[in-house]
C-alpha cells in the first residue's frame, strides 16, 4: 500500500508542476499558486462540511497549518530559482527534500534493509540524472543556488508535516482544507505586497476565465497528492514512502516529452531508467 500512494504522489505531483510551470509562462507565479490553491480550499471546504470533518479538529491541525505556511515560500523559492539559473542545475537541487522526510525517518527508529537502502541510493540518483544535470554550461548565480535549498528544504519539511497532521481520512480532509486556507492567505498576502510594488496580478486583458479548468487542475492535483503521501507515510516506512514520491521530476519530464514534444537528453533517460529501477526495489524491499 505504502509504494502504491507514494506512487501515486509522484504521478500527482509530477503532473501538477508540469500544469504550474506551463502556467506560470502565462501568469505571474503568484497569482497561479494563490488561484490553483483558492480552488482546491474551496473543494476541500465542501468536503469537509459533507464528510463532518469539524469533529477531527484537534493538536494535529498545527502540522496542517505550518505545512501551509511553508509550502508557498518553498513553491515561490522554487521559481525564482528556476528564472535566475539553468533549469539542468536548478531542478535537480530540489530533490534534496527527501533528506528531510528520510532524516525525520530514521531519527524516530526506522531502519531500512539492504535492499530498500539500495533502492533509495538508485532512485535518488535516477531523479537527478532525470531533472538533466548540467555540469558544463553558464554560471550559476549563487542567489540561484540557495534559492533551490530553500525550496528543497521547504518541500521536504511540507512531506514530514503532512504525514503527522493526521491520523484518519475524515481528518486529513481537514488538515488538508487547513493547509490550503493557510497556503492562500500566505500567498495572498504575498500578491498584495507584490502589487503594492507595482508587479502585475493578471494579464493586462482580463482576468484569465479559460485557464480556470487548468488552474483548478493544478490545485487539486497539489492537494490530492498531499493527501496519498499521507496515507503512504502512516501505512509503511516514511523513508520508503518520501523516496518514493519524489520521482515527480521523472513524471514532469515525461509530460514535456508527451505534450510538448520535448525531446529527453540521453543522461535522461538513463536517468529515468534508474529511477524505474530503484522503485522495483524499494516496493520489493
Amino acid at each position: 500500500m505504502t509504494a502504491f500512494f507514494a506512487l501515486a504522489t509522484s504521478l500527482l505531483w509530477g503532473l501538477a508542476d508540469f500544469g504550474g510551470g506551463m502556467l506560470t509562462r502565462r501568469f505571474p507565479a503568484l497569482t497561479v499558486v494563490v488561484v490553483s490553491q483558492g480552488i482546491a480550499a474551496a473543494v476541500l471546504g465542501a468536503v469537509v462540511v459533507a464528510t463532518g470533518g469539524w469533529s477531527e479538529a484537534g493538536p494535529r491541525l498545527w502540522f496542517a497549518f505550518a505545512a501551509g505556511l511553508v509550502g508557498p515560500i518553498a513553491l515561490l523559492s522554487f521559481y525564482k530559482a528556476l528564472a535566475l539559473g539553468p533549469m539542468g542545475v536548478v531542478s535537480p537541487l530540489a530533490t534534496l527534500s527527501v533528506a528531510v522526510p528520510v532524516g525525520v525517518g530514521l531519527f524516530l527508529g526506522e531502519r531500512p534493509g539492504l535492499i530498500q537502502v539500495a533502492g533509495i541510493a538508485v532512485a535518488v540518483t535516477g531523479v537527478v540524472l532525470a531533472g538533466g544535470p548540467q555540469v558544463r554550461g553558464a554560471a550559476v548565480q549563487r542567489r540561484a543556488l540557495l534559492l533551490a535549498l530553500v525550496a528543497a528544504l521547504g518541500f521536504g519539511t511540507v512531506f514530514a508535516l503532512i504525514a503527522e497532521a493526521s491520523t484518519t481520512v475524515t481528518g486529513l480532509f481537514l488538515a488538508l482544507f487547513v493547509q490550503r486556507l493557510t497556503n492562500v492567505a500566505t500567498g495572498g498576502a504575498a500578491l498584495y505586497v507584490s502589487v503594492r510594488r507595482g508587479g502585475p496580478a493578471l494579464p493586462e486583458s482580463s482576468f484569465p476565465w479559460s485557464s480556470l479548468p487548468a488552474l483548478a487542475f493544478v490545485g487539486l492535483a497539489d492537494v490530492a497528492a498531499n493527501g496519498t503521501y499521507s496515507i503512504a507515510a502512516q501505512h509503511g516506512p516514511v523513508t520508503v514512502a518520501a523516496v518514493l514520491a519524489s520521482l515527480y521530476p521523472v513524471v514532469t519530464s515525461l509530460a514535456a516529452r508527451g505534450f510538448l514534444r520535448e525531446r529527453l537528453r540521453g543522461v535522461q533517460a538513463a536517468g529515468a531508467g534508474l529511477a524505474l529501477v530503484g522503485t522495483v526495489l524499494l516496493a520489493t524491499g
